[in-house]
């Protein structure tokens, strides 16, 4: 499982012109799964998103979680996390999870943020988005489970 975590003023998400998921100060997760991903690295990654410090405190050092922060997450799915670029200048998506696992892994992420007390916007699952953000920083964090498992 790979997310990418960006600090953002402001991001949002926007699906054949109707915007979808839309926040404030918080997080904007860019969101892939690869083949047998499932409960195990969800729950970890919940974890570490809900507790990392990237936030600055009063004296601008990144000290402060999300929560301390009253922060948001829009969190859009990602099957390009996953582009192989081995052979060529075309990706190959086989290390994607099928659609299918991959999105209900990705409803099972969502709303184990959400138990965590975030309030959690989506994009759509599989859909053409296009999303906007304002990166504060820029911050920018890359967790990938087959890396931190």
């Amino acid at each position: 499982m790979r997310v990418v975590v960006q600090k953002v003023k402001r991001a949002q998400v926007t699906v054949d012109n109707e915007v979808v998921g839309k926040i404030d100060r918080g997080f904007m997760l860019l969101v892939g799964f690869t083949e047998g991903d499932g409960s195990r690295e969800i729950d970890y990654l919940v974890h570490k998103i809900s507790k990392v410090r990237i936030f600055e405190d009063e004296a601008g050092k990144m000290n402060l979680d999300l929560t301390q922060v009253n922060g948001q997450i829009l969190s859009v799915s990602q099957f390009t996390l996953y582009a192989d670029m081995k052979k060529g200048n075309r990706p190959s998506f086989t290390q994607a999870q099928a659609p299918a696992q991959a999105e209900a892994n990705y409803q099972e992420f969502n709303r184990k943020l959400a138990d965590q007390g975030f309030t959690v916007a989506t994009g759509v699952f599989g859909a053409e988005m296009d999303v906007e953000l304002v990166n504060d920083g820029p911050t920018t964090i890359i967790y990938d489970t087959a890396t931190l498992m």
